[in-house]
């Protein structure tokens, strides 16, 4: 696993890159904002990056330790791993019994503070924050992270870490505002021993002023079809549920995917749901509300007799009704023109006839 790379998406246990946010106009800088380019602020800042006295400031921390002497708050532990496990789906039988080790993607969360946080935070850091905030750049978003894995972390592993501040950027203008993005970079070590490196990148901004959002719309929003998932469709538009099986495995899966997850085939066929499951987990929906919903709801994690799960309204029953273990039966309903959709209904739930609370 030495020098493998991992790009995520904020989430340290899932693959794949999320950009920073694309262009729009930056605010004025009246309210406590940034200036546009060619404005003149009241700190006398020109907007230009070779020019801006705060971009000198900020720049000046490149290079200083942003966390000193970390220590992650738990040693590797099977108990997290199979929580993680758990949580992402993935069941790779190496994170399992006694030679486990933990997913490589994993790396941040054993450095993480947790809701107390930590205490080797460096005052350089704090100082950079603290400048950007003062510039009013006040607002805040993770926009991507990136992981090189060295060696394997093992239960036992005693983790350590520094952190040091990567880079600056001069400013830039996003579809959320205008701000400047900041890099660290997190040296994680195992033992005293090298074991990977975690970029993280946000973006500290001063919100762009947006237009008024146009009225919704009251009908419910439409699902993204293409081509992965336009089988499913067809399917549910002639009142069958299609679960993807894989033709050189035979694994089933749920959501449609373009290969298998457990052997990486890309052939596959369909088996027909037979119509039973359970409760696996739940929401109710209280906030925000929308237009086209009616909160308070309940929405499922349904099982299917098949072992898939999928995500669907429990009706038929009041939401305060639903428990995990529920059995429920599934049925297709129409929710406007155009629009049908596949729910689950709480066996012997209500009057099939009458929307129950849960339903709406």
């Amino acid at each position: 696993m030495s020098g493998t790379r991992q790009e995520q998406d904020g989430q340290p246990g899932r693959g794949g890159r999320v950009r920073p946010p694309r262009g729009g106009e930056p605010a004025p800088w009246g309210q406590g904002r940034p200036p546009k380019e060619g404005q003149t602020a009241p700190d006398g800042q020109s907007g230009q990056p070779g020019q801006d006295v705060l971009y000198e400031r900020l720049k000046a921390y490149e290079g200083r330790p942003a966390a000193v002497g970390g220590r992650g708050k738990d040693p590797v532990n099977l108990p997290m791993i199979r929580h993680w496990c758990e949580a992402m789906g993935d069941a790779h039988p190496a994170y399992r019994g006694p030679d486990a080790v933990a997913p490589p993607t994993m790396l941040q969360a054993w450095t993480m503070g947790g809701l107390s946080g930590h205490e080797d935070r460096s005052e350089a850091y704090a100082e950079l924050l603290g400048l950007l905030d003062g510039a009013g750049y006040t607002s805040v978003v993770a926009t991507d992270c990136e992981q090189e894995y060295l060696r394997p972390l093992r239960p036992g592993d005693e983790i350590t870490f520094e952190a040091v501040v990567e880079s600056v950027s001069p400013r830039k203008t996003t579809r959320l505002g205008t701000g400047h993005f900041v890099t660290t970079r997190t040296d994680v070590r195992a033992g005293g021993e090298p074991a990977g490196t975690h970029r993280f990148r946000i973006l500290k901004y001063a919100p762009a002023a947006r237009p008024p959002k146009p009225p919704a719309r009251a009908g419910r929003p439409r699902p993204v079809v293409n081509r992965d998932n336009a089988g499913f469709w067809e399917g549910v538009a002639a009142h069958r549920l299609l679960i993807q099986r894989c033709t050189a495995c035979g694994t089933l899966r749920f959501p449609w995917l373009p290969g298998c997850n457990d052997c990486g085939a890309a052939e596959w066929d369909t088996v027909e749901a037979g119509g039973d499951g359970t409760v696996y987990s739940y929401v109710v929906m209280h906030h925000p509300p929308f237009p086209a919903f009616d909160p308070p709801y309940a929405v499922g994690l349904i099982e299917l007799a098949e072992g898939v799960r999928m995500i669907a309204n429990v009706v038929g029953v009041p939401y305060d009704e639903v428990r995990i273990g529920m059995p429920v039966r599934l049925e297709f309903r129409r929710f406007d023109e155009g629009l049908e959709l596949p729910v689950f209904r709480a066996v012997d739930g209500g009057d099939a006839s009458e929307p129950g609370e849960g339903e709406r």
